[in-house]
């Protein structure tokens, strides 16, 4: 699969684009790192949820969407993550980019500016047609839900 264009618009006054672009990090990288576009320290504390601008709004190209999800140092090292991940931007969205984070961790976060708080992956989407049935075929799991396989 090759790569596709994203029309990235920086909404930030031309003053205050001292951020730099998502950006892979590495070769292998999956997602792109997003920063904070915060203008102060921003203080997370235990169990809140605060809304993390970053300056930007993307044009995503119909058929696909950029998922939003949290970065693995912060989870593991400070609690740190997405209270809906992920996240989804529709290719029709043209607001700026915010990332809901949540402190799960057991003390206060600090967000600067510039921080790398999520990634972000550009991924195609593959729309489902519902179909109205009955009753639906039988397979050997059948109705069996959450533990349903043992540990």
């Amino acid at each position: 699969m090759g790569d596709i264009d994203v029309q990235f618009c920086w909404l930030l006054p031309e003053g205050e684009r001292n951020l730099t672009l998502p950006a892979y990090e590495t070769e292998g990288s999956a997602g792109m790192d997003i920063m904070a576009a915060v203008t102060g320290d921003t203080i997370i504390e235990p169990g809140q949820i605060t809304l993390i601008p970053t300056g930007f709004a993307v044009a995503i190209p119909k058929g696909y969407e950029i998922q939003v999800r949290p970065r693995s140092g912060l989870a593991v090292k400070n609690g740190i993550t997405l209270i809906n991940s992920p996240g989804t931007i529709d290719s029709d969205y043209r607001g700026e980019v915010k990332v809901a984070l949540v402190n799960l961790g057991r003390g206060p976060f600090t967000v600067t500016r510039g921080a790398r708080i999520a990634q972000m992956i550009v991924a195609p989407v593959q729309r489902a047609r519902l179909i109205e049935v009955e009753v639906l075929d039988k397979t050997k799991r059948g109705a069996g839900g959450f533990g349903h396989t043992g540990v």
